[in-house]
């Protein structure tokens, strides 16, 4: 069973997202904001990063540079509302970061991880 890990800071969006995605038959743990991700990716090994572009501290793209680190292997998917500034700040990223913007329907979300998981 692929293992992501969710980096939200919006409390009702994190919890809606691992409700679903352990429907699909994912297995979830969460982080509230970047920091708690960081921690979490150094204690534990993930197949994906699901994480919103904007949050306090560590954004998004910081926190997925840092995840590059500690696994260059970890796949990442960033949702935000904000899909231009995502594009622009994923140039240089390691690996090839997927975004999906918000709002997006659950069956897109459950079928990108797929596709990326597959790939």
């Amino acid at each position: 069973m692929a293992r992501i890990l969710i980096a939200e800071d919006d409390d009702s969006m994190r919890e809606f997202l691992a409700r679903s995605l352990r429907r699909a038959g994912y297995e979830v743990e969460l982080a509230g904001n970047g920091l708690e991700a960081i921690s979490a990716l150094t204690q534990q090994e993930f197949d994906l990063l699901l994480a919103d572009v904007v949050m306090p501290g560590i954004d998004g793209i910081e926190l997925a540079r840092r995840a590059a680190r500690e696994n260059p292997h970890l796949k990442v998917l960033f949702i935000t509302g904000f899909a231009a500034v995502a594009l622009r700040a994923r140039s240089g990223m390691p690996g090839d970061p997927k975004i999906l913007s918000k709002p997006f329907h659950l069956k897109d979300l459950v079928s990108q991880i797929d596709q990326m998981l597959c790939a």
